[in-house]
């Protein structure tokens, strides 16, 4: 019985001893991954100043194209999110021509959210 111990206790000495190593070099991972995540960190560069952008909204699309045309009057009540994304591109185009007409350089996209 006790070499059962005997055994059993070197068997436990020689696991602590392995799960030991393994968090010593799992702290090594994690110090060395913490020092390149700042050395490669974005908000590390605060000097750049953000990007500004101007969000359109229109707020009632399909009155606009029922006001705007009358092909719309037809279709909105049938096919709705047609009648919305055409008016959105035509918001698009009248932007556009108005900002090419005034010299400023514009890049305009539509986003789905």
């Amino acid at each position: 019985m006790a070499t059962l111990l005997l055994i059993l206790s070197l068997f436990l000495a020689v696991f602590s001893g392995v799960l030991c190593w393994q968090v010593i070099e799992q702290r090594k991972i994690v110090a060395r991954m913490i020092t390149e995540t700042k050395q490669k960190d974005p908000l590390s560069d605060l000097d750049k100043e953000p990007d500004l952008i101007l969000t359109l909204k229109v707020l009632n699309p399909i009155a606009v194209a029922k006001r705007e045309s009358r092909s719309a009057r037809v279709l909105a009540d049938k096919l709705p999110v047609m009648v919305r994304k055409m008016v959105y591109q035509e918001v698009i185009k009248e932007l556009e021509v108005e900002m090419v007409e005034r010299g400023i350089d514009v890049e305009l996209n539509i986003e789905y959210r």
